[in-house]
């Protein structure tokens, strides 16, 4: 669905720098680092709004220079702090007008999805909070059938209840194994529920671009007396943090590998992942990629 191959992008001082990752149809990546990272400016690579100053991009097979308008009419996506309706214009209208772009735009689903996720069709644009301008971006999104759904940061402006709502909806868009999902978000513990895929960027270079479940297989956490922990093998510790008496370590595990019975063992979160990786300094895509594999 998504291939970039040695893609790299210079905006203002900030580079995007030798990314390439794949990702296949059917499933959901998650993008992640810290702010400032890259995570916008990939996902505006993604849709077209910046075009690469080396490498390649490929939607679907496709490139922008050869297919732009296929590769616009099949992917949907929900852009932060963007004003990308008419103020004046009701959801509805809203909805009608830029529905004429996409050859799959279903007028009756925007109003099924405008239903689902409380949204009144006939209020302005305007008068949206940023949550309500955001669920009708997504509601937009899924009008018109796309592909691909391309997300940056949405799920932050969501109230609970209907966090889990979307991320439902996301889970059953991927389900037939034709369409995919990008997802950049903050929120880790929802990549821990539904990722396949974890993309990890730190100052504009890709740290890692893996399953999720090569995570689970190959890494663990391992906290208990200090004592203990300065005991596991170095070669398989990638960072340690040890205070006055306890110490916790992320390390490389392989099945079947026999931990001292008086630590304990946990399968980290994805944010216990960057934490410990952030930590350690071993943010290159070399050293990072070996960490991360049995």
């Amino acid at each position: 669905m998504i291939k970039f191959e040695k893609v790299s992008k210079q905006i203002g001082s900030f580079a995007l720098q030798d990314i390439s990752f794949t990702l296949p149809g059917g499933y959901l990546m998650g993008l992640i680092g810290e702010n400032g990272a890259g995570k916008t400016s990939l996902l505006h690579l993604i849709l077209g709004l910046y075009m690469p100053d080396d490498g390649d991009i490929r939607i679907s097979g496709n490139s922008y220079d050869d297919a732009e308008c296929e590769i616009r009419n099949q992917t949907g996506f929900v852009l932060l702090d963007q004003e990308l309706f008419l103020a004046n214009a009701t959801l509805l209208n809203n909805g009608d007008l830029f529905g004429r772009y996409y050859t799959a735009y279903n007028r009756e689903k925007l109003l099924d999805y405008c239903g689902q996720f409380s949204l009144d069709s006939g209020r302005r644009w305007k008068t949206l909070s940023k949550g309500e301008k955001l669920k009708f971006q997504f509601a937009f999104a899924l009008a018109h059938e796309p592909k691909l759904l391309v997300l940056d940061e949405p799920t932050a402006n969501f109230d609970p209840e209907f966090r889990k709502q979307f991320l439902h909806i996301v889970t059953e868009f991927i389900s037939s194994g034709e369409r995919s999902v990008i997802l950049a978000t903050h929120q880790t513990k929802e990549l821990d529920q539904i990722a396949d895929y974890i993309l990890f960027l730190h100052q504009g270079r890709l740290v890692f671009s893996t399953e999720k479940e090569t995570l689970t297989d190959c890494l663990r956490l391992v906290q208990g007396d200090a004592y203990q922990v300065n005991l596991l093998k170095q070669s398989r510790v990638i960072c340690k943090e040890v205070k006055s008496y306890a110490a916790s370590a992320l390390v490389r595990h392989c099945a079947g590998e026999r931990y001292d019975s008086r630590l304990t063992v946990n399968v980290p979160t994805i944010e216990e992942i960057m934490y410990y990786l952030m930590k350690s300094g071993k943010l290159d895509r070399e050293s990072a990629g070996r960490d991360v594999r049995c």
